[in-house]
């Protein structure tokens, strides 16, 4: 197996040096001699005097591990040492940040600031910076024209697809955060527990705060299970009698970087918990499957071919696999992408993009929900989700179309009040191979 190195004080320098090399290639394209990068600012509620919770710019926590720093700013120019404007208002409302520390410091001059307008003193040569951030109005009034310049940003965001050693070390930490978690949830949800007390188990064995976790997790229960974005947590504990699957897509956040993990449970054994274990070794069927140089789009389309091998092995559909796969039956039972990159951000950017141009493919006709047609390259990470819903309206569609004497209706209406199934790796290629993180952190939890 591809070992994963965890020095991240040893990594940092090659990303730091990469880093450099693309954002001074970025300013050039800009037709300019540096960058000028903002951690964003809070943003305030309409009509009140509280903030939206701080989301930092990406751009931002690509350089160093810090992720609650609102109105700090770093400053790139080629050749120096990279700048970190550093606010620490004087604040008795508020805790005043404290100095960074850590690993990463020595690589950089950091410069305290209080204000804005201390800010704005030590940007040199503003019309010569390249611009990258939310705060479009307050880049104008410092003189810079070149803001967010599309050119610059293709070229960043196709390169986001191939993870230094360091980022790769830090999603694997944040899988084995994350696994804390889920080990956490599936617990409680045999002992009985409702939607949102796991939610918030979850949150407590990972230790972050909401806002802290790379997305709102996905805790859903029952017939929720079909709901692909389920956004609440219901309350009331279920009677035992009443409690049939449980569906968690929950991640975690380390150093900025995020991990991407969805289980599904069964309450009891069944045709559903079959069902879960059928999925899950054709997870690991078609991570089996990938090789460097296939089209992500061809994975989808292979997921598909081994959700109509299910659908048809269980009796659920009686049709040959090649005969759902020419009318897109099995589109009703799984209607989103297998997967997208994974990074910086949860859905990390460039999934689309064929080149530092910016030209772009787009997912299938057939599979509008495809979040990545990249070729699969070493160096990617990226997750690989597949599902099988009981999804009433996508159903309903299929009762009335001319394909319904082909499905076993007796079969549907008892795995309705299931729900759904998704199961979520994070993958990394690696030497030409597939690295699964999940299932790596998953194993050394159980171990330790």
């Amino acid at each position: 197996m591809t070992m994963i190195s965890t020095d991240l004080a040893g990594l940092y320098p090659e990303h730091l040096t990469r880093l450099q090399q693309h954002y001074s290639e970025a300013a050039i394209l800009a037709g300019c001699a540096g960058v000028l990068i903002a951690s964003g600012t809070l943003q305030p509620c309409f009509l009140d005097d509280h903030h939206y919770p701080f989301a930092v710019n990406p751009h931002f926590k690509a350089w160093l591990p810090l992720t609650d720093v609102p109105d700090s700013f770093l400053l790139i120019r080629n050749g120096q040492k990279p700048r970190l404007l550093f606010s620490q208002p004087e604040d008795y409302w508020h805790m005043t940040p404290a100095a960074p520390q850590g690993f990463w410091v020595e690589h950089w001059e950091i410069q305290s600031i209080q204000s804005l307008q201390d800010a704005q003193r030590l940007v040199l040569d503003p019309q010569n910076l390249l611009f990258i951030g939310e705060q479009v109005d307050l880049a104008r009034e410092w003189g810079i024209s070149a803001i967010n310049t599309p050119a610059a940003l293709s070229a960043l965001h196709y390169e986001r697809a191939y993870k230094t050693t360091y980022e790769i070390a830090c999603l694997r930490q944040a899988n084995q955060i994350a696994v804390k978690g889920h080990s956490v949830a599936e617990t409680g949800f045999r002992a009985g527990q409702s939607e949102f007390e796991i939610a918030h188990a979850y949150l407590g064995a990972i230790q972050h705060r909401e806002q802290q976790a790379p997305y709102g997790a996905i805790v859903a229960q029952n017939e929720h299970c079909a709901v692909l974005h389920y956004q609440f947590y219901a309350q009331q504990r279920l009677a035992s009698a009443d409690l049939n699957s449980l569906l968690i897509d929950a991640g975690a956040s380390f150093y900025g970087y995020a991990a991407d993990i969805t289980r599904t449970y069964a309450a009891r054994p069944g045709i559903f918990e079959d069902l879960v274990t059928s999925l899950d070794q054709h997870h690991l069927g078609i991570i089996d499957d990938i090789q460097v140089g296939m089209n992500y789009a061809d994975l989808h389309e292979k997921m598909h071919r081994r959700i109509g091998q299910i659908l048809l092995d269980s009796g659920c559909v009686r049709m040959s696999v090649d005969e759902m796969l020419e009318v897109n039956l099995t589109f009703s039972f799984l209607p989103h992408g297998l997967g997208h990159f994974l990074g910086l951000q949860t859905h990390d950017v460039g999934g689309f993009q064929q080149s530092r141009q910016g030209e772009e493919k787009s997912a299938p006709e057939k599979y509008p929900a495809l979040r990545l047609t990249r070729d699969i390259q070493n160096q990617q990470v990226f997750t690989i989700e597949p599902g099988l819903y009981f999804i009433p309206m996508l159903l309903e569609k299929l009762k009335q179309g001319p394909y319904q004497s082909k499905i076993n209706w007796s079969m549907i209406e008892e795995l309705l009040p299931y729900g759904g199934i998704r199961i979520e790796d994070n993958i990394v290629i690696l030497d030409n191979l597939p690295v699964n993180l999940t299932r790596l952190a998953m194993a050394e939890y159980r171990g330790a």
